[in-house]
């Protein structure tokens, strides 16, 4: 009879929500908005070190469009943006 194998399980990381009130953002802009950066060259070098995950992939890419809808997952967080109302 064969055992079963040990499985890891992820950790539970809880998901912020993040509302823009445009149909897109930076990915750059996004990591600002979100407080995980405090400045542009921060999120460059984020990026380009593969640090980022969008909806499940790596991406290199700092100008890539975010929509409502995707998740971003870095430096141990994960956010979830959402369609946020234009009346502040």
């Amino acid at each position: 009879m064969k055992q079963a194998k040990p499985r890891k399980l992820a950790a539970r990381v809880a998901v912020e929500e993040i509302p823009i009130t445009t149909e897109y953002i930076k990915l750059d802009s996004f990591l600002k908005l979100s407080g995980v950066c405090l400045t542009g060259g921060q999120a460059k070098e984020l990026v380009l070190e593969g640090a980022v995950r969008l909806n499940g992939e790596t991406v290199t890419e700092r100008g890539k469009k975010l929509r409502p809808g995707d998740r971003v997952a870095v430096a141990g967080k994960v956010f979830l943006l959402t369609a946020g109302s234009e009346e502040a």
